[in-house]
């Protein structure tokens, strides 16, 4: 039984996106789908400007293929395939406009947010009226209570939705960084969808290999970028999964570099604001601070990728 809907999804999802690669990464070259560099960022990064981008489809193709042999079976991988997809969805039209179309700006903020909101508001409809998956969230370390907010649920999920996808995205700054702290995080929501029996373990390993294939090409110096397709696929599929088992509560703790990444961001802007152009950080998001500070890009992502995995296994502790 662990063979079926574990260990394989794992493998057919990992072979996936590692067979793809050598196939995807030069077409996205010939696309001109090239990454460009902020100026004001580390020197160490002008050496990327060229390596192609919008890589999240590897990931995409492999869970949706991987999730696809399972969904008859597990039928509650459905909405969590939705969020991943849809959010992906969003990620690859920006990323189309601003490197395939050379429009530098992609989608306007508006049309990403209104977008943003029609797919969380999908999501958030099959839910209440699709399953008898209950809005009410597990208490971390107290096993057995749950929350339940009552009206304010709704407007809970469109914030952690959003606030998830939109950490998840700040993540993706360097290489292999968003790829190996969310391989973390997939890891976790397997133990928890096997542990409390919710119904969503094979798409939650299909993330995991697809991850672990697409870190092949993403790893330091990487040969290919994930882009907002797959930085927001990610994050879609990080809140379809807490949503799922009742774990929204528990993204504090799993996501707390997404956390932190956006907080940096918000507090950057608005002290800059406030104070009249003063920074708190060398550059937000964080994980540009610390390369300014000095860290190697490598030092930063295996800390920060350690950070995640020990939050996972407390966070293990507390279901």
């Amino acid at each position: 039984m662990a063979g079926s809907f574990i260990i394989m999804p794992i493998l057919i999802s990992f072979a996936l996106s590692a067979v793809l690669g050598p196939f995807i990464i030069p077409l996205l070259k010939r696309l001109k789908a090239a990454q460009t560099v902020r100026d004001d960022g580390p020197s160490t990064h002008l050496k990327k400007t060229g390596t192609p981008t919008m890589g999240g489809i590897l990931i995409m193709v492999s869970v949706a293929v991987t999730s696809v042999l399972y969904v008859k079976e597990y039928p509650k991988i459905t909405p969590v395939l939705f969020l991943t997809l849809g959010f992906g969805l969003i990620g690859f039209l920006d990323d189309y406009i601003k490197v395939v179309l050379r429009r530098s700006m992609g989608l306007k903020p508006w049309q990403k947010m209104l977008l943003q909101l029609v797919v969380t508001g999908i999501f958030a409809y099959y839910l209440l009226h699709a399953t008898d998956v209950s809005l009410t969230m597990r208490i971390p370390f107290m096993k057995g209570y749950f929350v339940d907010f009552g009206w304010l649920n709704i407007p809970l999920l469109f914030l952690v939705v959003i606030g998830t996808v939109n950490g998840t995205n700040f993540t993706d700054g360097l290489d292999g960084l968003a790829s190996s702290v969310t391989v973390m995080v997939a890891t976790f929501f397997t133990v928890a969808a096997v542990g409390t029996e919710a119904g969503i373990a094979p798409i939650t390993c299909a993330v995991t290999g697809a991850l672990l294939g697409f870190l092949l090409f993403n790893v330091h110096p990487a040969s290919v970028f994930m882009g907002d397709t797959g930085s927001l696929a990610l994050g879609g599929f990080v809140a379809a999964c807490a949503y799922m088992m009742h774990m929204p509560l528990y993204l504090p703790i799993v996501g707390f570099i997404y956390v932190v990444e956006v907080l940096s961001v918000i507090i950057q802007v608005v002290y800059y604001k406030i104070s009249g152009g003063k920074r708190i950080f060398k550059m937000a998001p964080l994980h540009h601070h610390f390369e300014l500070c000095g860290w190697k890009e490598t030092k930063v992502v295996a800390v920060f990728s350690i950070i995640t995995a020990m939050l996972c296994l407390l966070a293990v502790l507390g279901i």
